[in-house]
């Protein structure tokens, strides 16, 4: 078989693909509990042929009013009428059907974010696992009695928001979707979501599939663009709490947008996370280590392991063994099992990485990789080579930016100082990661690290118990744990004052 007939079986998958996202659902907008249109519509993309998969509603500020509208008529009605275990039994309820969805799910995953289909399954059941979680923790939350005094009873209770505005990135969109959806509803709000316009489709299924199980206007999802449907969420008045995953930019733009109404905000944002080889590691356990945190998800993910700093004395060993690990991934269709590494998310972010691969060419020694696959099969898709780059300084270019893309860079240091300062070198501060075999280094480093999250020995896994969010500009607070619903509650003081007994 010719390499173009391969290409034209890709095609043909992907297109008969297309054909069964478009049997699922209209994909309007998600106001009050029903589908809802403006009139306006955006085209999604399949990055691994790179042709439009179907349409969605596209939502301007008036639709945006209305699902604010519909989320207080909730909190001001049935919704704020419903008691912390009804809460996390209508939170169960939903998994449930989620459940019954997945392959649908993982699909649609895939076909608008070229995720591989194995990883977009896995991610689903942890969005699943993640909204399990915080059904559990709905009727376990408590206030605090005070010791004051036998004449003053003084106590604390948590009360949700009311309505709160939330924005997702295009790289985890259910995932990403249920580490919002489930804290606020647990706490007791309603929501107004809005997912990138990159990949609404599994975001707005999802809310679909809520349908009948929350009261209307309880879970509201208006996709649209961020100049649009971003800006009239983060800039309402009437959503009480706002909180914000993406590029560190972008988070700068929704605080500066919240200050206006003082609204408390929540921002996950960008990193450049290293992960640190000290000379007494398993070598093949922190290639494993580095490459899944750098390769999973094409590298468009904000904890990627993006700068390698490894020591001396095992540099030359962990860079033979890491550019054989990197050529080792199964770059293919997304909609094949076996593939390992699928195509970038979107044109825009092709060039992106791209124009840093130049960059890097230009700034330090290209070990593999760096271009398209040779696989005509793929030409059509935003494919990059998993790359590597060694003989790297940190103060280069590709080892301070957010290059968001299958892209490492190696550094090399001597001492355990050098490696802690060379780590804490940069703006971000989202996560981590140690290879070693000594608990004592291990707890040392983990302590001496800035950052959020500290993986020793591996990448992940992601825990929904364990909170997540970074230091600098990696945001501002927490996303999944207890500590998340601290994010969509507020406190309240009651002060009692009690008088002497009398008969």
């Amino acid at each position: 078989m010719t390499s173009g007939e391969h290409r034209g079986d890709l095609l043909e998958a992907h297109l008969d693909a297309h054909g069964r996202v478009d049997a699922i659902s209209d994909f309007h907008a998600w106001i009050g509990g029903a589908g809802h249109e403006t009139g306006e519509q955006l085209e999604t993309r399949d990055p691994a042929v790179d042709r439009p998969v179907t349409t969605v509603t596209a939502c301007d500020a008036a639709a945006v009013d209305r699902a604010v509208e519909a989320a207080w008529t909730a909190v001001d009605g049935a919704w704020g009428e419903t008691a912390p275990a009804e809460r996390g039994r209508a939170i169960l309820e939903w998994t449930d059907r989620l459940g019954d969805h997945v392959e649908e799910l993982a699909l649609l995953e895939t076909i608008e974010t070229g995720k591989p289909i194995a990883h977009a399954r896995g991610e689903v059941e942890g969005a699943i696992d993640t909204l399990e979680y915080y059904a559990a923790l709905s009727r376990d939350q408590a206030g605090r009695q005070l010791q004051t005094g036998e004449d003053l009873h003084v106590y604390t209770r948590h009360e949700p928001y009311g309505v709160v505005g939330q924005v997702v990135p295009w790289n985890f969109p259910t995932w990403g979707a249920a580490w919002k959806f489930g804290p606020a509803l647990s706490a007791g709000n309603a929501l107004v979501l809005k997912p990138s316009s990159q990949s609404p489709l599994s975001t707005i299924r999802m809310a679909e599939l809520s349908e009948g199980i929350f009261p209307e206007g309880t879970i509201n999802v208006v996709p649209g663009t961020g100049s649009t449907a971003g800006a009239a969420l983060t800039e309402h008045p009437d959503v009480r709490k706002l909180s914000f995953t993406g590029s560190t930019g972008v988070g700068r733009g929704v605080m500066h947008d919240a200050a206006d109404t003082v609204t408390p905000v929540t921002l996950e944002l960008g990193g450049k996370s290293p992960f640190l080889v000290f000379p007494d590691a398993d070598l093949e356990t922190a290639v494993e280590a580095v490459a899944s945190g750098i390769f999973y998800a094409t590298g468009e993910i904000c904890d990627a392991f993006a700068r390698a700093l490894v020591h001396e004395d095992v540099l030359d060993e962990f860079t033979e063994r890491f550019v054989e690990k990197a050529e080792s991934y199964q770059i293919g269709d997304p909609l094949e099992e076996s593939t390992t590494l699928g195509p970038l998310t979107s044109r825009d972010q092709f060039e992106k990485v791209t124009d840093y691969v130049e960059v890097g060419r230009s700034e330090a020694t290209l070990l593999t990789g760096g271009g398209r696959p040779a696989d005509e099969e793929l030409a059509d898709g935003w494919y990059v080579e998993p790359t590597v780059f060694g003989d790297v300084e940190n103060d280069m270019r590709i080892a301070q930016e957010e290059i968001f893309g299958p892209v490492q860079t190696i550094i090399e240091f001597s001492t355990y100082e050098e490696a802690i300062d060379l780590a804490n070198d940069t703006d971000y501060g989202l996560a981590a990661g140690i290879g070693t075999e000594r608990t004592d280094l291990a707890h040392r480093a983990a302590a001496d690290l800035d950052a959020g999250v500290v993986y020793v020995n591996d990448y992940g896994p992601i825990r929904p118990e364990a909170p997540y969010g970074g230091f600098k500009q990696s945001g501002i607070g927490k996303d999944l744990g207890r500590e998340a619903l601290d994010h969509y509650r507020r406190t309240k003081s009651v002060y009692v004052n009690l008088d002497e007994p009398s008969l």
